[in-house]
């Protein structure tokens, strides 16, 4: 698959993390399902990404009322990523946005922003040898209003001290596109695994 990019003279690029650069969500959801499976709580692989790109605190709320649970927000997310370090040993790039990033490196800056903790950010880039890559990463905890908000889209372009509209997002959910378009962005669609050797 080829990643073709949106026309225009982009100042800046800014990436989404898991699904994006890091191919971590079939990892991710085995993750969720083995900590998930310590209440009864199931979480097919169809909801895991139609819900890309919430916030943990939301998707354990949903998922709490949905199988009349009382799964502790902090406690899940913290054995969710416990799980998921343990996985990133065999996981990879997303080849055709590590392409984009080693042309781009050193032409343009790039962010992340992402909706993980910048722990599980942090460790996925050191695990790929990317981190250094990055100017800046925007995680939870340093916005206030997640995807599909542009709030933290908008951030990064000024900690990059680049104008929205020169910036050129890379999104693997449509929660991110919805963000990056709010915030004046252009945006190219990463495919999930299973849908990237049919584009």
């Amino acid at each position: 698959m080829v990643l073709t990019l949106p026309p225009g003279d982009f100042r800046a690029y800014l990436f989404d993390c898991d699904g994006t650069i890091v191919d971590s969500m079939p990892l991710h959801h085995r993750a969720w399902c083995a900590v998930l499976g310590e209440w009864g709580c199931e979480f097919p692989e169809e909801l895991f990404y139609a819900w890309g790109g919430r916030p943990v605190a939301d998707i354990v709320a949903d998922l709490n009322e949905r199988h009349g649970l009382a799964m502790p927000v902090e406690l899940v997310l913290r054995r969710q990523e416990e799980h998921y370090r343990r996985g990133l040993p065999g996981v990879a790039a997303v080849p055709e946005v590590l392409a984009h990033i080693e042309d781009a490196h050193g032409r343009v800056p790039f962010a992340v922003v992402s909706g993980s903790t910048r722990a599980s950010v942090t460790t996925s880039l050191l695990a790929l040898g990317l981190l250094d890559r990055f100017e800046t990463l925007v995680c939870a905890g340093d916005y206030t209003h997640p995807k599909p908000d542009p709030e933290g889209y908008l951030i990064a372009a000024r900690r990059l001290g680049v104008a929205p509209a020169d910036c050129l997002v890379f999104e693997d959910t449509d929660l991110g596109v919805r963000a990056a378009t709010a915030a004046g962005m252009a945006a190219v669609l990463v495919p999930r695994p299973g849908q990237r050797a049919h584009v």
